[in-house]
C-alpha cells in the first residue's frame, strides 16, 4: 500500500485509530515485559549474591571450629 502524504499514512484509510492503537499497545506490553525481565534478573542477581557470601561464611566458620 502507498500513501500520497504523510497524514494518509497516519489515517492508515481510516484505519488510523485502531491501527496505531493497537502498535502503542502492543509497544506498552512489550516495554512492560522487558523492565519486568530486567527487574526480575537484578533480584536473582543479587540473591545469588547473597547466598555465595551466606556459604563463604558458613563455610568459614566449620573450618574455625575444627581448627
Amino acid at each position: 500500500m502507498q500513501f500520497d502524504s504523510f497524514s494518509d499514512f497516519i489515517a492508515m484509510g481510516g484505519y488510523g485509530f485502531y491501527v496505531w492503537l493497537s502498535f502503542g499497545t502492543c509497544a506498552l506490553i512489550l516495554l512492560g515485559i522487558l523492565l519486568n525481565s530486567l527487574r526480575d534478573t537484578k533480584s536473582i542477581m543479587a540473591s545469588v549474591e547473597q547466598q555465595i557470601i551466606r556459604e563463604e561464611r558458613i563455610k568459614k566458620a566449620k573450618q574455625e571450629q575444627t581448627s
